[in-house]
């Protein structure tokens, strides 16, 4: 009787921390177990533990809005977020795990002229890097989406959009869960409630980190902190030219499912899809002061189901069922700040704004590379710290009007 109600557990309980280990990551969230996975998967790295102030998936994992595409503006952007849709599309498999993705296609609305053009410019990017991309008319997209407003009614009525069929939703409970299932399996610890207050250097190298829990020895540290990845930083010598703002999101009851596209408008700044289990998911741009406190505000509800009904006036009876924050790390130039740093042994993987989940394998991936090869891969070079002394910034603002 007592095998019928055994406890599964998705990976082991955390021991206790061993005095040394060749890798800790900071961060259990999506970036830091897929940084642990792949070091597992890809290069046999196993003397690795991942440490988290919180439960696993606790920030900016558990509280995005899932969406996954790669129609960025510039091309180490679309390259980069490219790769990572196509490790999404086989990562369900590679973890043996449902990750519930589904590629349901994304529409961009353009509501002037000039955005039209912006849309145009990046089609072409994106179809020269192989991207399924492309500009399209009211008449396709009444067939991708009959329930939405085309008509002159809107504030803003809709002229056009940019089509990116590969684009869609996944679950992002299930992405940390399934990568977490992984890395323990190949031998990663995993260890939540364990908050670091310190990082240990000796001649301009990292040798350990301080936690609640005792001291460690390591080889390298990788911060994947998302909106703490300042104070994390901070605990190194690290400067980021990051400030660190709250996003916000809600979802309503569940309706009947009619929509199967995602639908964004960078204009009135609100997204929206519909989940899996039928919840209307609407979201818009990040708050524009810093803050720390993660409490959702009247104004972006009232203006969020303005913008929403002007889209989708059928859904001026829906409730809204809960609303959350996030936080996000935001850099000047609105593109992520990934690898090295001014001290050997201590990698970043930060400032990912709002579009850090979409990433996630493929930060994975490359920062496992380079932890384990000291080699910086080709499709992060752009983003080093060092080019904000460099001046060769990777502007991504054309393809970020709206936190998505």
């Amino acid at each position: 009787m007592r095998d019928l109600f055994r406890v599964r557990r998705m990976w082991r309980p955390p021991g206790e921390l061993k005095r040394r280990y060749d890798v800790v990551i900071v961060g259990g969230g999506s970036h830091g177990l897929a940084t642990a996975y792949y070091l597992v998967r890809n290069h046999g790295v196993k003397s690795v533990a991942v440490l988290e102030q919180s439960y696993i998936g606790s920030g900016a994992a558990g509280r995005n809005t899932t969406i996954i595409r790669s129609n960025y503006r510039t091309p180490e952007g679309a390259a980069f977020y490219q790769r990572s849709v196509e490790l999404y599309e086989g990562l369900g498999a590679d973890l043996d795990f449902n990750l519930l993705f589904s590629q349901q296609g994304h529409l961009t609305l353009a509501h002037s002229e000039r955005a039209l053009v912006t849309m145009t410019e990046r089609a072409e990017v994106n179809q020269l890097l192989g991207i399924d991309s492309r500009l399209i008319g009211n008449a396709e997209i009444s067939k991708l989406c009959p329930e939405l407003d085309l008509s002159d009614r809107p504030t803003w009525p809709v002229l056009g959009a940019l089509y990116h069929p590969p684009g869609g939703i996944i679950r992002h409970d299930a992405v940390v869960w399934g990568l977490a299932r992984g890395a323990d399996r190949g031998g990663v610890e995993i260890h939540p409630y364990t908050k670091v207050t310190g990082i240990d250097q000796h001649a301009g190298r990292v040798t350990g980190v301080r936690t609640t829990r005792g001291d460690i020895e390591c080889d390298t540290v990788v911060s994947a902190t998302a909106g703490w990845s300042t104070l994390v930083c901070d605990l190194a010598g690290v400067r980021l030219p990051i400030t660190t703002h709250i996003l916000q999101a809600c979802v309503t009851e569940p309706v009947k499912p009619f929509l199967d596209v995602v639908i964004v408008s960078s204009q009135m700044h609100v997204y929206i899809s519909q989940t899996d289990r039928g919840e209307f998911l609407i979201g818009a741009e990040i708050e524009p002061y810093t803050t720390y406190r993660g409490t959702g505000t009247f104004p972006f509800l009232e203006a969020s189901a303005a913008h929403v009904l002007e889209l989708f006036p059928q859904l001026e009876r829906a409730r809204v069922l809960r609303s959350w924050t996030g936080l996000c790390d935001l850099s000047p130039d609105y593109s992520p700040i990934l690898g090295k740093t001014g001290v050997e042994g201590f990698h970043v993987s930060a400032g990912w704004g709002t579009y850090g989940f979409k990433a996630a394998p493929v930060v994975g991936e490359t920062m496992a590379q380079l932890v384990a090869t000291g080699r910086t891969p080709d499709l992060i070079a752009p983003f080093e710290l060092e080019r904000f002394h460099t001046d060769t910034l990777v502007s991504e603002l054309a393809a970020a009007a709206v936190s998505h």
